[in-house]
């Protein structure tokens, strides 16, 4: 399966309802086969990187279960089926346990359970719709348990996982055992009767990690991922990054032996790049590089780098 992911922005509101234009390179990309997949990240409140404190976000987040923004909502949903993808994954306020997004659960996980049942039933409500929602924290505890943010079973249908190599000093088996790693997520998957997803994954505080690279790759093919999409930009990635050529020839060995020549994905129109944190990955508007097609050859990813 082949698959294209992108980021709507989450500047304002406008954004989050999918900005004429913005996502029509994509549309006709998953229109021209049967079986590709667009995978979409949404993010849940506007000015969603713009550091608010958890008393702006609990005040928003009781507005938002409240119903304050699900005509947002409704309007995405709509512009989607108008483009004829009414069966895009929708990654729904990802990342939702650390502390980077407005749109984040901790300052007020009930609200925010809420409030993502309410996206899920109105996006759901639109005629045609076949939309499939990824609850997708980051790996590890992070500021809140990922657990505690989880909405439920009726309004989730994938249960991601963004999973870098980090924090500093950690092994792949620390990742895989950590509480709320790498393991409790498949675990957790298969007892609520999930499929797994990697959106985001790659290299990070450990620099040019061959061994993550060797293991990740590993734990992938052993898990079977509905999808994963490696972050292709530095420090995460290793085909526009050349400052990872040891994990860069790990990468390659594993797409070079699949056989078959990869489908082209779409470039879409510019949109803002995020910075890195300190705290948590880099935020993720992002498109396809000019090679991702032959990334998104192992296993239907599509890399992800920031627009200029």
């Amino acid at each position: 399966m082949k698959v294209a992911h992108t980021y709507l922005p989450g500047g304002r509101w406008q954004d989050i309802e999918g900005a004429p234009g913005f996502l029509d390179a994509w549309a006709q990309w998953r229109r021209e086969k049967a079986d590709r997949m667009l995978v979409l990240n949404v993010p849940m409140q506007e000015r969603n990187e713009e550091n608010l404190s958890d008393a702006q976000v609990r005040w928003l987040l009781r507005q938002a279960a409240g119903g304050a923004f699900d005509h947002h909502f409704k309007t995405l949903a709509e512009r989607l089926v108008e483009l004829r993808v009414p069966d895009t994954v929708i990654v729904l306020g990802w990342e939702m346990n650390g502390i980077t997004y407005t749109h984040r659960c901790g300052p007020d996980p009930a609200a925010w359970k809420t409030y993502w049942n309410r996206i899920v039933a109105t996006m759901r409500s639109v005629p045609r719709q076949r939309f499939r929602f990824d609850f997708t924290p980051s790996r590890g505890r992070d500021a809140v348990p990922w657990t505690e943010c989880y909405p439920g079973d009726a309004t989730v249908d994938i249960i991601g996982m963004d999973a870098y190599d980090q924090p500093s000093g950690l092994s792949f088996d620390e990742q895989v055992t950590e509480p709320y790693g790498l393991q409790q997520h498949v675990d957790f998957a298969k007892a609520h009767g999930k499929a797994v997803s990697y959106p985001e994954w790659g290299l990070f505080r450990n620099g040019d990690n061959p061994e993550y690279m060797r293991r990740m790759l590993d734990w992938i093919d052993e898990h079977r991922p509905l999808y994963n999409t490696l972050t292709d930009y530095c420090p995460h990635g290793v085909w526009q990054c050349s400052a990872n050529p040891r994990s860069s020839r790990i990468y390659r060995a594993a797409l070079y032996g699949r056989g078959e020549q990869p489908a082209q994905v779409p470039t879409p129109p510019p949109a803002p790049a995020p910075e890195p944190t300190l705290t948590t990955e880099p935020a993720k508007d992002c498109s396809p590089p000019a090679l991702a097609g032959w990334v998104a050859y192992w296993l239907g990813e599509s890399p992800c780098a920031p627009f200029d």
